[in-house]
């Protein structure tokens, strides 16, 4: 008998490391600027500088306002009018994949087409949890037909979780969305699409202002509570058709994450709210783009949709009082870069320093293609857009250098792919959900992104053209 338990031990020893081998890897702590990601991409951008111009001329603007509140509760799907069997919402996986029940308020993408000269680029914010990576490669594709490059298009999401999901593929995406649907896939594609080229056909002679003003007491650092920093500007972009329509693109980092996972009604949380409020008062259409959301969770009064009443409203009446006060202008300078990043492998974690393989990685979720960082600089005004849950940390450090150098910076998330959180790399094993859960790229993703970053607005400042 004993020799018999020495062989199953044995066999069950052997087993186990076999598993830990074919399943995980040891963390890579190689520094990021000896790796071929790096070099591959700090190659990439060298190239970009070449061509990268800039157009000081005459402004024109465009806007588009497109629904993606989808109908739930029909006999079968008909995509074409929005109209649904079941919608999952996005955002919480406590939510176990349900379907909504209806809508608390409704939802959209919008949009906001910006040409100087012949150069346009298009800004787009959406009421959702991320804009999903395979969804906007559909989009890019759509687009691509039409001639508008995915380096013109800037996009962000508000962050609700009370959005539309059944978009991510693979287990994990699954999830945070529910299961996947084509059908709904399709329609979002379309919404999308609509949206851009909408704002693209309505372009008109235009005037730009910009600003920012202090919103810190609604917001707060969720990572290390009372020590950690804060982005707490609330960054906006007054834009006025010389015909008189109004618009307004407004960024903030704290998470749209007001309502709980209990609910099941599609809502854009509090930046719902500032959007509804702002357009009953003097703009006509207000878009939201998620900031530096990473580490940074919503402070206001009350509970679930009166909380976010409490956070959007406020907002709303502080920037009404600094619109007063914003010079607008016909003619602007205008540049921008889009950089496609390579990226280091997969490090969804098993252990603090153990991860699981890239091929097993990749079977629960497949490994974004297309990631980007992307900037617009206008006049002085420098806006970011990043693939992820962006740091506020991160994000301070960046808008205090270059305040240094008399700009203005905004970074916003959820640009049209999505690589987790890019927090400072001193968190990677710190045992809280945004590092270990979330952190997918190893302990370097932070850093790397930030010295891009850097980067990008060094070039932007100074093109060759």
């Amino acid at each position: 008998m004993k020799k018999i338990g020495l062989i199953i031990g044995t066999v069950l020893s052997g087993t186990i490391f076999l598993l830990s081998f074919l399943i995980s890897c040891r963390v890579d702590q190689t520094p990021y600027f000896k790796t071929a990601y790096y070099q591959q991409t700090k190659t990439r951008l060298d190239s970009l500088k070449k061509v990268l111009k800039s157009n000081d001329d005459l402004l024109e603007a465009g806007f588009s306002k497109v629904s993606i509140t989808p109908s739930v509760g029909h006999n079968q799907d008909s995509p074409e009018m929005g109209k649904f069997v079941e919608v999952p919402l996005a955002g919480f996986g406590a939510r176990k994949g349900k379907s909504a029940k209806g809508t608390h308020d409704s939802i959209f993408v919008k949009a906001a087409a910006i040409k100087v000269g012949n150069q346009l680029v298009v800004i787009v914010g959406a009421d959702m949890l991320i804009m999903p990576p395979n969804i906007i490669d559909e989009v890019s594709l759509t687009l691509q037909k039409k001639g508008i490059q995915r380096n013109q298009v800037f996009y962000s999401a508000s962050h609700t979780h009370s959005s539309v999901g059944a978009w991510g593929p693979g287990f994990i995406g699954e999830q945070f969305a529910g299961k996947a649907n084509v059908g709904i896939q399709k329609w979002l594609v379309n919404q999308i699409s609509t949206a851009v080229t909408k704002a693209i056909a309505d372009l008109k002679p235009a005037r730009f202002g910009n600003g920012y003003f202090n919103a810190a007491p609604y917001v707060k650092n969720r990572l290390i509570g009372e020590t950690g920093t804060i982005n707490g500007q609330f960054n906006y972009i007054s834009i006025q058709q010389k015909t008189g329509f109004k618009a307004v693109i407004g960024s903030f980092g704290a998470h749209a994450t007001t309502i709980g996972a209990d609910n099941f009604e599609f809502s854009a949380d509090y930046p719902g709210y500032w959007q509804r409020k702002m357009e009953q008062g003097s703009v006509d259409l207000a878009i939201f783009c998620g900031g530096s959301v990473g580490s940074q969770s919503p402070v206001g009064e009350g509970n679930e949709f009166e909380k976010s009443k409490h956070i959007g409203e406020a907002l709303a009446d502080s920037l009404e009082r600094h619109l007063t006060q914003v010079q607008l202008k016909d003619r602007i300078n205008l540049s921008s870069i889009s950089l496609k990043m390579d990226l280091p492998a997969y490090h969804i974690r098993l252990t603090n320093h153990l991860h699981f393989t890239s091929w097993l990685s990749e079977k629960l979720m497949p490994l974004p293609q297309n990631v980007y960082l992307q900037v617009i600089k206008m006049d002085n005004l420098m806006w970011f857009t990043t693939p992820s849950d962006f740091s506020g940390e991160f994000a301070l450090q960046i808008k205090d250098a270059l305040a240094n150098k008399g700009y203005h910076a905004n970074i916003t998330s959820f640009n049209g792919s999505y690589v987790g959180y890019i927090i400072p790399g001193k968190y990677f094993y710190f045992d809280s959900y945004e590092p270990k859960t979330m952190g997918w790229f190893g302990p370097n993703m932070g850093e790397y992104t930030f010295e891009m970053l850097r980067h990008l607005s060094n070039a932007v400042n100074q093109p060759t053209h």
